[in-house]
């Protein structure tokens, strides 16, 4: 049985084809750069082809197009016809308090997601292209969405409810949602079988490093806090997002430079973050690069990044009493040496220390990079995301019973 999955970021677009019973993953493929100069596209196969190439990714949609085109291409594709896809399974990044758990799609659930768009202006108006041009060139294989946002449903009010008059919250749902909750709940429960514990009493940190970047304390195996508040646009800076401000900052700018709301929303989402401060590029890649010429901007903004993530690793442990283990996971989390040590250089009082050599030779692989005797553990986990979706959707359906 095979299984679509499709996880759209607000820059890439990332999928794969799953064969549930064995776990095996037929392709995956990514967009990346999307609306970016020089967007790439990859693709690659469980028998060894591979496709890379520049491609003219303009929008999530062109994204989507390039994908079927792959998978049923006679060259590099894993299916003759699209009817061997027996469910797809689609991140969508904001379900708002209407869904904390995976749903089918329906006419109800895409007017859900659409009511969601001003919460995640960057990725659910993505989602929902996925979904609609996947229903109009698949008719009738039955589609799921697994909200970002479920994961995090477990906070306490404490943690979720901003210090706003009350009836913002119980008239127009003003809270702290979170997300990448997928990722989260992935990481965290491999971290528990990397601990090799049960998940009552453990306490740990996850952080998920990327364009978009987002942390979570997790105790019992369960969300506790997280970063990211009612839109992705709060916690730290992030490639194109000014991360948590001075809200007073909005208004102030507004009024000088003349701006209505949706300008400057753009520019907090869009202009902001590591292209804001470096004035360079929010690709992580491209801001070590130009750091390591004598750029010092770009330096700049890579010194913020990872000050703030610093900021709220030492903060979550506080707020969990402790902690038995960090988890450094996505694309700047799994492969970015040096943000990982910068950003742990400091909490050795706090029983985190690193082995330098371990750190420097890990890459995208799951692993401990703890120095001997650390108090506290250390992994690098890349986030399967995918298969967690896979999952997800053929339960919901019923498709394995």
């Amino acid at each position: 049985m095979k299984i679509l999955v499709i996880n759209s970021g607000s820059s890439s677009l990332k999928y794969q084809v799953i064969a549930y019973e064995t776990r095996e993953v037929l392709c995956v493929g990514l967009c990346e750069r999307i609306g970016i100069d020089e967007p790439l596209m990859s693709h690659k196969t469980n028998n060894g082809k591979e496709y890379k190439a520049v491609r003219d990714f303009k929008t999530h949609k062109d994204a989507v197009f390039a994908m079927v085109e792959m998978m049923t291409s006679k060259e590099y594709g894993i299916i003759d016809d699209l009817n061997e896809i027996k469910a797809i399974g689609h991140r969508v990044l904001h379900g708002g308090e209407e869904f904390t758990a995976p749903a089918q799609v329906t006419d109800e659930v895409k007017q859900a997601i659409r009511r969601c768009f001003a919460w995640g202006p960057l990725h659910n108006p993505a989602n929902l292209t996925g979904i609609e041009v996947c229903e109009e060139i698949m008719p009738g294989i039955p589609q799921v969405t697994i909200f970002d946002t479920a994961f995090h449903q477990t906070m306490p009010a404490k943690a979720f409810l901003y210090a706003l008059p009350y009836k913002y919250y119980e008239d127009l749902g003003i809270r702290r949602y979170g997300f990448h909750g997928t990722s989260h709940m992935y990481v965290s429960q491999e971290a528990i079988k990397l601990l090799g514990k049960e998940p009552e009493g453990t306490k740990i940190v996850t952080c998920h490093l990327g364009n978009g970047s987002s942390f979570a304390a997790v105790k019992d195996g369960k969300c506790v806090d997280t970063t990211m508040g009612l839109t992705p646009l709060a916690g730290i800076p992030m490639g194109t997002r000014c991360g948590d401000i001075d809200p007073a900052i909005v208004p102030y700018i507004m009024k000088a430079e003349n701006l209505d709301p949706d300008q400057i929303d753009h520019i907090m989402n869009k202009e902001s973050g590591m292209l804001g401060i470096s004035g360079v590029s929010s690709d992580f890649r491209d801001l070590a690069a130009t750091a390591k010429e004598g750029n010092e901007r770009s330096q700049l903004a890579l010194d913020i990044f990872t000050y703030q993530g610093k900021k709220i690793i030492a903060s979550y442990i506080a707020a969990l009493g402790g902690v038995d283990a960090l988890v450094f996971t996505a694309g700047v989390g799994e492969n970015d040496v040096n943000t990982r040590a910068e950003m742990l250089k400091g909490l050795e009082f706090m029983g985190i220390e690193i082995d330098h050599d371990k750190n420097a030779n890990l890459r995208g692989k799951v692993g401990d990079i703890s120095k001997e005797g650390s108090k506290v553990r250390v992994f690098i986990i890349p986030t399967n995301e995918e298969l967690s979706i896979a999952l997800q959707t053929v339960e919901l359906l019923g498709l394995a019973d």
